[in-house]
């Protein structure tokens, strides 16, 4: 199952929808979201709910449990985003 799934599911299990939804959608994943550093608004954005089940997918979080996996990250760094980056990097 890939990481944004996984995510997801936690999510709503968790009893948040909204945020499942926007996970699916690879929203707070390292490879897949448009934000820079979409982990950290994961953290935030569960900081805000603030339930103890906020609470525990944080500690989840923090523990690596949503972090992309190496087959998600040879698979971008394949992609033309991901050569395009690495391009970058290594001028």
């Amino acid at each position: 199952m890939h990481t944004k799934d996984k995510l997801a599911q936690a999510l709503a299990e968790a009893g948040l929808h909204d945020m499942a939804v926007m996970a699916a959608q690879g929203y707070y994943h390292d490879f897949l979201s448009p934000l820079d550093l979409p982990g950290m608004q994961l953290d935030a954005d569960l900081q805000v709910v603030g339930t103890p089940e906020a609470r525990a997918l944080q500690l989840r979080h923090y523990d690596g449990e949503f972090d992309a996996s190496i087959e998600e990250s040879d698979e971008w760094a394949k992609s033309a985003e991901g050569q395009e980056t690495l391009r970058r990097i290594l001028r």
